[in-house]
């Protein structure tokens, strides 16, 4: 077992200065066992925590480094825009560039602006529908998760449709109430929500690929039809593509299922690893954006030139002739390897994929909504991922996350975290 020493006197420090010890709830291990790990630095596909202990990464701060962590050409460029300074709160070359370089390599860009995370993308985007169509209400789906946005954070009441009810104390049920919350994949619930309130409804957000509450992989037919709904609906289409943006391909979820949303939401990979978001879509609709129209949206750190140029230097790098292909292959080979010794075994779990992101799923049962998942089963994902800690392989801590392989993973690192895993599969079960 590896020593934490260091990480456990922290973590009782940290529950001194901040709600619970961290600043984001998944952080604080409560879904598994011990502490959590305060890391002190990361290198291509290896995290080192402060006891010194050294770990094959596979959550690669929740899916930003799709590059691994601090990669060179990251680096250098960050550091060259560092040494100009890190804010002036006003429009820079670096915003440009990377602006320039999404909607000209993404067909269903026209315009697009840079915020300061995904939640705010989200919100931004929610606002833009609202301003646009003129009408309020939203539907989302369960088990979709939008960041912390108010009128967001709900779940389904009881019923076919319901209003949404808050899952966060601090929500005004008059916010969570403009949310109709309907199960994904449920097309006769959509359109018959669809027939009803259509008139009120400015806008559909959907996970196109949701990875927030398990990786819930969608019937593309499910997908084309929502698009056409919405068009016989005059509702707006929402991509909420903060985790399969340029993830899944450089076009994302959107590309990757040839459907184009209205509005896309991004954040994670364009920031190369710093804070940022995005939020995009149809000239006609972002020309309602202020200070063209009247709808507003400000940020002092939008756009801010080292964020944009880690984003430049990453997406480049996304680019580059084969990349995705190569990522796709390596995950593919790396959860063949892991499935095929699970079905030997016979043990009651699969590995569920799409792109070079994957999930533990302890079923042999294809999950496409939430209520597919057996929380009682996470127990077992608990001891996993203790046995994978003591043993120098990290996953987020909780089973409803997702993993990722970034292009700093190679077949050996992949090979001695997949000998790790199949040993913890022989230890849990």
């Amino acid at each position: 077992m590896k020593n934490r020493n260091i990480s456990k006197a922290l973590f009782e420090r940290a529950k001194t200065l901040f709600p619970g010890g961290v600043n984001s709830p998944v952080r604080a291990f409560k879904s598994v066992y011990g502490p959590p790990l305060f890391i002190k630095n990361g290198n291509g596909c290896r995290i080192y925590d402060e006891d010194d202990n050294e770990y094959i990464d596979f959550c690669c701060s929740w899916g930003p480094l799709i590059h691994g962590h601090n990669a060179p050409f990251i680096k250098d460029a960050v550091i060259k825009t560092i040494s100009n300074g890190m804010s002036f709160g006003t429009p820079t070359k670096h915003g440009n560039e990377l602006g320039a370089l999404i909607i000209d390599n993404h067909r269903f860009i026209d315009k697009i602006r840079f915020v300061s995370s995904g939640t705010e993308a989200v919100m931004s985007a929610i606002r833009l529908a609202r301003g646009y169509t003129g009408k309020s209400k939203i539907i989302k789906f369960e088990g979709c998760y939008h960041g912390h946005v108010d009128s967001l954070l709900v779940k389904a009441g009881s019923g076919l449709a319901t209003f949404g009810v808050s899952t966060s104390a601090g929500i005004p049920e008059s916010f969570a109430s403009e949310t109709l919350v309907l199960n994904l994949n449920d097309l006769d619930g959509l359109e018959e929500t669809l027939k009803s309130h259509a008139s009120e409804i400015a806008a559909i957000i959907i996970e196109p690929i949701p990875a927030n509450n398990g990786l819930l992989i969608q019937d593309t037919n499910y997908l084309v039809w929502l698009r056409k709904l919405c068009d016989d609906y005059d509702v707006l289409l929402i991509f909420d593509e903060v985790i399969s943006g340029f993830r899944v391909g450089f076009e994302g979820a959107a590309g990757y299922y040839s459907i184009e949303p209205d509005l896309l939401t991004f954040g994670k990979i364009i920031g190369g690893g710093l804070p940022v978001g995005a939020f995009g879509g149809r000239a006609e609709i972002m020309s309602h954006i202020s200070p063209d129209g009247p709808v507003y949206q400000a940020g002092t750190l939008s756009a801010n030139p080292v964020a944009m140029t880690a984003g430049i230097a990453s997406l480049t790098k996304c680019l580059e002739e084969g990349f995705y292909e190569r990522l796709e292959s390596m995950t593919y080979e790396f959860i063949i390897d892991l499935n095929d010794h699970i079905d030997r075994k016979g043990y009651p779990l699969q590995i569920v994929s799409i792109g070079s992101i994957f999930w533990f799923s302890f079923s042999k049962k294809r999950t496409i909504d939430p209520n597919g998942i057996d929380s009682t089963k996470m127990e077992l994902f608990k001891k996993l991922h203790e046995y994978l800690l003591d043993n120098g392989v990290y996953l987020g801590p909780s089973g409803y996350e997702v993993g990722f392989i970034s292009g700093a993973h190679n077949k050996a690192s992949l090979l001695k975290a997949a000998e790790i895993i199949k040993a913890g599969f022989a230890k849990i079960f």
